[in-house]
């Protein structure tokens, strides 16, 4: 396999994953052919890699690079924006963690605390109903978060570890 087929499968591949973890397609093909180019790359470069139009590729780069994955570089004498992906994985699984839990689950958290601290009226045993689903899940939610956190700021060999220790 060539490395232009090799690299296509990989965009695909990258493409396909990063779904999960609340990507877009489009955002993490740009990512991936950020990760695999050896330099910096113009908007031009990416567009024709990927066959995208400039609108779609102006988006998702701003939103990678607000994810904090994507970085908007200089070269002296070039004027064109040049960016570049951020190498390590395990920096991008980091990232990705943090921004997914400050856009998903600190809101989620939050509007759970409103609702505990609601004055709710009704039968008894249905505000007890409702204050136990409210507590269970602001608690699940707050385990959720602090190992989000632990992760988050673990050093990359913790990670390789329990990752391991997860596939095993």
């Amino acid at each position: 396999m060539n490395v232009r087929d090799a690299r296509t499968e990989f965009i695909e591949t990258w493409g396909a994953l990063a779904t999960q973890w609340g990507i877009s397609r489009s955002m993490a093909q740009i990512h991936a052919v950020l990760l695999v180019s050896p330099e910096a790359m113009t908007t031009d470069e990416i567009m024709e890699a990927l066959e995208m139009s400039r609108g779609g590729v102006s988006t998702n780069v701003r939103e990678l690079i607000d994810w904090g994955i994507v970085q908007r570089i200089t070269k002296k004498g070039e004027r064109r924006e040049l960016f570049e992906a951020e190498k390590d994985i395990w920096v991008v699984a980091r990232k990705i963690m943090q921004e997914r839990k400050r856009r998903e689950l600190d809101p989620v958290a939050a509007r759970l605390r409103g609702l505990a601290s609601a004055s709710i009226t009704g039968p008894a045993k249905d505000v007890e109903a409702f204050r136990s689903a409210v507590k269970d899940l602001s608690t699940l939610t707050k385990t959720a978060s602090d190992a989000l956190d632990t992760m988050s700021k673990a050093e990359t060999a913790w990670l390789v570890n329990l990752a391991m220790k997860v596939i095993r």
